[in-house]
């Protein structure tokens, strides 16, 4: 149990940090690996900061009318990435501001990449390869695992994608964690950037 003085103390953090939220003018974008977590702890993090949550990929299969695997199988990755630099660049434009989980290849994309720095905040849910396998539930959905060993090409993905998700204005490692720790990690996190860049980055 907190004492008077330690519970007036955590409502300052939280009055602080919902000054810092209330504030905030550009949307964070959640960007990883898939299986990283994007999603889940996207529509986590939103409710805890009550914000709007959006998944880049699912506005994509709504505005094409058919899913991600579709899209790649029946016109190509090119249009698919030019769908996801559309979409993403009118999610980013959005007011107020939300939580935007992308694709696992977004965020490499260099159009993407440099329109998702300029306009939101990114935050890499960084984690091993092992992790992120063993959270995906839905391998049969992700074009890059189709007919092949999702942990061999999850090595691969990291040694091509790391350097650029290392770019991201936050990096959280989720490792060993539930959704809601990771969550309250990113969200923890992120509090701190907003009280040390208020001004130039919420």
């Amino acid at each position: 149990m907190h004492s008077f003085m330690e519970t007036k103390a955590l409502a300052s953090i939280d009055n602080m940090a919902t000054h810092l939220i209330n504030h905030m003018t550009r949307s964070i974008v959640l960007v990883g690996h898939m299986g990283s977590g994007k999603t889940n702890v996207g529509r986590l993090l939103a409710q805890k900061m009550q914000l709007d949550f959006v998944d880049s990929d699912k506005v994509i299969e709504t505005v094409a009318g058919i899913s991600i695997v579709d899209i790649f199988d029946l016109y190509g990755e090119a249009e698919f990435r030019r769908l996801e630099l559309r979409e993403i660049s009118t999610l980013l434009d959005h007011q107020p501001a939300q939580i935007i989980s992308v694709g696992g290849g977004a965020f490499v994309q260099p159009d993407c990449h440099d329109i998702i720095k300029a306009k939101g905040l990114s935050i890499w849910l960084q984690a091993q390869p092992e992790t992120l396998v063993s959270r995906m539930s839905n391998i049969a959905s992700r074009p890059l695992l189709k007919d092949k060993d999702p942990l061999q090409v999850l090595h691969q993905l990291s040694e091509q994608r790391d350097p650029y998700f290392a770019k991201a204005d936050l990096i959280v490692n989720t490792d060993g964690l539930e959704l809601s720790d990771s969550a309250s990690k990113v969200f923890d996190h992120l509090v701190q950037y907003l009280e040390q860049h208020t001004g130039s980055s919420s």
